[in-house]
């Protein structure tokens, strides 16, 4: 989840006037394919080493403090108002990256837009190092997966967050796991560009198509406070009791004529969260903007948005793939090093080279909605051996991957020992090879060597 958006506050007119204004803000990141860049970001939960629970935003050993330490490495702090007193460090800025703070304290890069994989992967890195540094002499610890595995959601610390305090007394309104979305999940995911509103348009279908492999092959979220909890990836189900006014698949990106138009509209039908005016947040759920755009907004009578307002509200729509200036691939469960580069990879593989893409879309064009759901809702169970049509989802993993390994073969983006970008799919590829998830693996072992203890998780594979 965003921040403040960081855009011109630029207000929009009113009437016909101002809706093209909205069409144009997201199809004003368009750019050359010489100019992609990608945009990596993941999730992790925080632990204290010696208890292993979540560390709460005060303290020594709290989230703030880390925050605080990372501003030896050049991070400059960014701090959220208070009515209780001081502004609270709640984030964090360097070189075009920021990080920044989930609900529960669920601490995230959003890494800088960069033109390599090699890049990306470097920065991840960096980022980890660091953390590490400032962690590590407070005896704390990062773990990446899809689903707190140990602790309830009422054991999880709230971040002082005025955007988070707004939307936890309005999830439980509109579905029964929205409160552990926010508290108990972390993902990965890369943003990417588009060229033109026909290349989002294809790349929006292909990318939507596919989300439920990306979510197969990176499945890791099969525990519950301690225990297996019959998914393998619980943190794609619980997208779908959260809210379904702002999640799903968006069935009309497949209708003739989709395009920046279609989604705006989609957007204004989104109910609003907030307003944030002066470094505060004022409450607007359950509002609609489309009454802001005409000053009739109950929680701000008589004022008029701008295109930062515009910016904030797109951020709290929460689809499997989300359109802003670019398109965000929001399908994966969080994991270790070199599963964020993965993520990356594939999609960077499947949409960045036109002859990938051209396969990508060959490959899924024919997906009726039905398959779709149908993939949708039976991944988070049983991930690459969902049944679909002749085969598993499993095959459907094995396409993709080789189409986007070719994909980034032709980009040729080599590093400096000469390797190309493909290097960054081999989990990916091993996964499917073998023909298990992260999650099956981690199950074989709560079963077997931890003996149905779930502590090992967090020295087995903290960062």
């Amino acid at each position: 989840m965003s921040g403040p958006s960081q855009v011109k506050d630029v207000p929009i007119a009113a009437g016909t006037q101002g809706r093209t204004q909205l069409i144009e803000f997201l199809s004003s990141g368009a750019r050359a394919p010489d100019d992609w860049k990608i945009g990596t970001e993941h999730e992790k939960f925080g632990f204290r080493t010696d208890d292993l629970r979540p560390p709460t935003f005060d303290g020594e050993r709290g989230i703030e403090a880390v925050l605080k330490g990372l501003t030896q490495f050049g991070w400059a702090p960014v701090e959220e108002k208070s009515s209780e007193g001081p502004g609270r460090v709640i984030a964090l800025t360097r070189d075009n990256a920021a990080v920044s703070l989930e609900p529960a304290g669920q601490l995230e890069l959003s890494g800088a837009p960069l033109a390599t994989l090699h890049d990306t992967c470097c920065e991840a890195s960096t980022h980890l190092k660091e953390v590490r540094t400032v962690a590590e002499p407070m005896g704390l610890g990062f773990l990446g997966m899809g689903f707190q595995p140990k602790w309830r959601r009422d054991e999880m610390p709230w971040m002082p967050k005025g955007r988070y305090k707004i939307m936890r007394e309005y999830m439980p309104k509109v579905g029964s796991l929205g409160l552990d979305m926010m508290t108990r999940t972390s993902t990965v995911q890369v943003n990417l560009d588009v060229s033109s509103e026909a290349d989002m348009v294809k790349k929006f279908r292909v990318s939507l198509a596919l989300q439920s492999v990306a979510t197969a092959l990176f499945a890791d979220s099969p525990f519950t406070e301690g225990k297996p909890n019959g998914f393998l990836s619980y943190r794609s189900h619980i997208w779908t009791d959260t809210d379904p006014n702002r999640t799903g698949l968006l069935d009309f990106v497949f209708e003739d004529g989709f395009g920046y138009e279609r989604y705006v509209d989609y957007l204004l039908e989104v109910p609003m969260y907030f307003v944030y005016r002066d470094g505060k947040y004022i409450d607007a759920s359950g509002q609609s903007f489309r009454d802001f755009l005409d000053g009739r907004l109950p929680a701000y009578p008589g004022e008029l948005p701008s295109i930062k307002d515009w910016a904030d509200h797109s951020t709290t729509a929460f689809p499997e793939v989300r359109l802003k200036k670019y398109l965000e691939m929001r399908g994966a469960d969080s994991g270790p090093w070199n599963r964020i580069c993965a993520l990356s990879a594939f999609w960077v593989g499947l949409l960045y080279d036109q002859t990938a893409l051209d396969a990508a879309w060959d490959l899924v064009k024919d997906f009726s909605l039905e398959e779709m759901h149908a993939l949708r809702n039976g991944v988070p169970r049983q991930a690459l051996k969902l049944p679909f049509r002749n085969g598993t989802v499993l095959d459907l993993a094995r396409r993709a991957l080789e189409i986007s390994a070719h994909g980034l073969q032709r980009r040729d983006r080599r590093n400096r020992n000469g390797a190309d970008e493909s290097i960054y799919l081999a989990p990916l590829m091993e996964f499917a090879e073998a023909g298990i998830t992260p999650a099956e693996r981690k199950l074989e072992q709560f079963h077997g060597a931890w003996g149905g203890s779930i502590d090992p998780v967090f020295t087995e594979y903290a960062y």
